[in-house]
């Protein structure tokens, strides 16, 4: 037997042995499924969660609605597909921006989040389209309750329940996303309102549909019990035109937030000022003579040039900006740093006043 068909059968024998360890799977194989299942993982949570929940209510209320034909439940279900199809779209989108740079791509893929977005505000925007068409309807045609009063109720109560909990869920993310520490209590609502521009795109339009399927489905249970008992069937369009409303501003606000994004935005200011208080940090950095920092996705990457006191050494001050860079990229929202050095001007470049606590 020659010594190369010596070879080709040990790398047989070696892949069937690590198949029947590893069930039928090569360790290849193995290693390229953990590592989907770990990028899946670093999927925006908050989108997943509502995609699923968002599903089981729109299929709750599409039974109620056909039982009952009561149009404010037709345009919650409308609104309940819409947010379960877009949040499935935004869970994919988050998924596939923590993907990792490429030579092709040496920024990374944090702005395919914005792209998925848009996708997400057009869906809103057709579903509103039909939720407003269907209220004015039901304005020139009012429609009496055919039945399912409590089959309504039940559905409604439980997607008040559901939005509700994944609105809570948001709110925390938010928090969680803006690094705000020590709130609890009724205290996230008002955090989450003031933190919502420095959360991930996902999150946010998670927060802001969530708003309006609460608000909607309030609307929905107030159109169900009134058209029940009274004979002010017009209710019954009015939510169903206030709820389509509600859509296309969420898709307004959405859309131009990820517009934004996508045309690429300067960081906002605690974010600066994280970053300059890291480079003033360093002792041998005496003033900031540029700075750039400009989000993608939900991270940042920040381009700059600082000067160092005079005297130094290359070799010396080489070290030191990598020193700065290296102490930058420990922000886990900083993905990106580069930073160029000069020798001190002695002209103030960078305003002193701005630094939290700290003197040079």
């Amino acid at each position: 037997m020659s010594l190369r068909k010596l070879q080709f059968n040990i790398c047989i024998f070696k892949n069937n042995i690590n198949k029947i360890v590893l069930g039928g799977v090569t360790v290849e194989e193995r290693t390229n499924n953990n590592q989907v299942f770990a990028l899946i993982k670093k999927g925006n949570k908050s989108s997943a969660v509502a995609a699923i929940g968002n599903a089981i209510i729109a299929g709750a209320k599409a039974i109620a609605f056909v039982i009952s034909g009561n149009g404010a439940m037709f345009a919650s279900t409308m609104h309940s597909l819409a947010d379960a199809v877009n949040q499935g779209f935004v869970f994919v989108g988050s998924v596939l921006s923590e993907l990792k740079p490429t030579r092709k791509f040496p920024t990374g893929f944090g702005r395919v989040i914005n792209i998925f977005c848009m996708i997400a505000v057009i869906v809103v925007t057709i579903m509103a389209y039909e939720t407003i068409k269907e209220g004015w309807h039901l304005l020139k045609h009012p429609v009496k309750n055919t039945g399912g009063f409590w089959i309504s109720m039940i559905v409604l109560i439980i997607n008040l329940v559901i939005d509700g909990a994944i609105l809570v869920k948001a709110m925390k993310e938010i928090l969680k996303e803006a690094r705000v520490e020590n709130i609890n209590g009724l205290g996230i609502v008002s955090g989450a309102l003031k933190n919502v521009g420095r959360a991930a795109p996902p999150t946010r339009l998670v927060f802001y549909e969530d708003i309006v399927a609460v608000t909607g489905a309030f609307l929905a249970l107030m159109a169900v019990v009134v058209t029940s008992f009274t004979s002010f069937l017009a209710i019954d369009g009015i939510a169903t035109i206030l709820i389509g409303f509600l859509m296309i501003g969420v898709a307004f606000r959405v859309g131009y937030d990820n517009m934004v994004g996508l045309i690429g935005v300067a960081a906002p200011q605690e974010i600066v000022d994280r970053v300059q208080n890291a480079i003033f940090s360093d002792s041998e950095v005496t003033d900031i003579s540029a700075l750039r920092i400009l989000q993608e996705g939900r991270y940042y990457h920040v381009e700059g040039i600082i000067e160092l006191r005079p005297g130094l050494a290359l070799s010396v001050a080489d070290d030191i900006k990598f020193r700065v860079q290296d102490k930058l990229l420990t922000d886990p929202d900083i993905t990106d740093v580069t930073l160029g050095i000069i020798e001190d001007d002695e002209k103030q470049d960078w305003p002193r006043e701005s630094l939290n606590g700290l003197t040079k």
